[in-house]
């Protein structure tokens, strides 16, 4: 019977990540670039310095950088590391290269997204901002009703990527790795996350705020070290990268076959999307609630995110990877999944690699977990209004508890599904609003201490509720 679930859902996979939803994303990041005016130069040049800036007298709920860490914490979660791991797996090397390319171009749709989640955010009559893809659908192309498709679909997503998959991934490592029974972790997570989540995003940033700059640098140091050990391996590794990202048949790379160029750029793409969400809408949701003077600052800020997360950490992890299948190909014939490859290329760092895997999923994957809480929080409210948030954050927490008992290849079929469809909507958006993307772009990017002075609506959540 599950092998009959799984197939059906395989199916379906295939079907919303086939050739359209790659040239919807790619495209959208390349047309995003391009009418922007390559914009991932001003994030590296002006994003990074304001993400660690303090700004006064703005409205918002969080910090900028608090906005960012929020964002990055539910971003740098275990598809940094077993998403690649499992790209590679079923796309092969080549699968790193369309990656990467996803998360250079996919600046620009971070960029674009963030900008217009601050634009067309609104203001609760209690103070909370709202804002992300829902509110510019409807307040920006009067299509509430794709505001409610994107909102629904979002908030069913935090379940999976958010949640199922990040708990099983931390009770996975602590079982192999410490011998902790995966209850013991499920009931644990839960706790811990219940703590956090019900003090509402003033809490979430606070933890995410500390938790992300350390779990990183961590996470960095750790890749540093095995590129050293492996360095013979490095330029190899680089040439069979870009050699298979484009070949087209399955390449064989000591013993691990890839499946193809179809299957590099699908798996590259969707592991690509599912670690740093550009396109999909999430990420801008945390940008609304940040003080910022105007749309343009944070969305240069929020498009940091993406490069840190897939141009640097994704980057480096499939550099680890792919050097250590090379340099190990004998033991290759043992590796089943992208987990076992990665606990393999982090056993390469003498005592303390396995250490350095397990802090770093669990950090990653707890961080997660908490950013994606605020992430469904705010797509529920938006269709149930307030009244729907403890019944969201129950549920949660209920998931967390059982999430390492369920079939971890099954959940991360239906993640990737979710983070299609609720990628849709929210690229019909930024294509429709492109127009006030390029306009408010050109108004403050060279003046980004300008203050944008319109006023913020205040508008009851819910059905029927939320107007201009």
């Amino acid at each position: 019977m599950y092998d009959k679930i799984y197939s059906a859902v395989q199916s379906v996979d295939d079907f919303v990540w086939g050739w359209w939803m790659i040239i919807l994303l790619l495209g959208t990041h390349v047309f995003l670039t391009l009418r922007t005016g390559f914009i991932q130069r001003k994030t590296i040049m002006k994003g990074i310095p304001l993400s660690v800036s303090k700004e006064e007298g703005a409205d918002g709920e969080v910090s900028q950088f608090g906005a960012l860490a929020t964002a990055l914490a539910s971003t740098i979660g275990t598809g940094n590391i077993i998403g690649v791991g499992t790209a590679i797996a079923l796309g092969g090397p080549g699968a790193v290269l369309w990656c990467w390319l996803t998360g250079v171009f996919g600046i620009a749709t971070k960029y674009a997204e963030s900008l217009i989640a601050v634009k067309y955010r609104v203001k609760t009559p209690d103070g909370r901002m709202q804002g992300g893809a829902m509110y510019a659908l409807e307040r920006g192309l009067n299509l509430k009703w794709l505001g409610m498709i994107f909102s629904v679909f979002a908030g069913c997503a935090s379940f999976g990527i958010g949640c199922a998959t990040q708990v099983n991934a931390i009770a996975e490592v602590c079982n192999t790795n410490l011998g902790i029974d995966p209850w013991i972790v499920g009931v644990v997570i839960a706790v811990l996350t219940a703590f956090v989540i019900f003090g509402g995003i003033k809490s979430i940033a606070s933890v995410c705020e500390k938790l992300v700059p350390f779990m990183a640098l961590f996470y960095v140091i750790g890749c540093i070290i095995i590129l050293g050990i492996n360095h013979e391996y490095i330029i190899p590794t680089v040439t069979t990268i870009c050699r298979l990202a484009f070949a087209d048949q399955g390449a064989v790379v000591g013993g691990l076959v890839g499946g193809g160029l179809r299957y590099a750029i699908q798996y590259g793409v969707a592991r690509g999307l599912f670690s740093n969400e550009s396109g999909m809408g999430s990420a801008p949701i945390a940008a609304a609630a940040a003080r910022t003077k105007n749309p343009v600052r944070q969305a240069l800020v929020s498009s940091t995110g993406t490069f840190w997360d897939t141009v640097v950490v994704c980057l480096m992890t499939g550099l680890v990877l792919v050097s250590t299948m090379l340099k190990n190909p004998d033991l290759l014939s043992t590796v089943d999944n992208g987990g076992q490859l990665t606990t393999m290329a982090f056993s390469q760092i003498p005592y303390f690699g396995p250490f350095i895997l397990v802090v770093g999923i669990i950090t990653f994957a707890y961080s997660t977990i908490l950013g994606w809480a605020y992430y469904g929080e705010r797509c529920v409210e938006y269709f149930a209004g307030k009244f729907g948030l403890i019944p969201y954050r129950v549920l949660y927490i209920a998931v967390a508890l059982i999430a390492p008992v369920l079939a971890l290849d099954l959940v991360w079929l239906i993640a990737d599904i979710l983070n299609a469809l609720m990628a849709i909507p929210n690229l019909i958006a930024v294509l429709l609003l492109s127009p006030v993307i390029v306009k408010e772009t050109k108004k403050y990017v060279n003046n980004l201490d300008a203050v944008d002075d319109t006023p913020i609506p205040v508008v009851e959540t819910g059905i029927g509720n939320s107007k201009k």
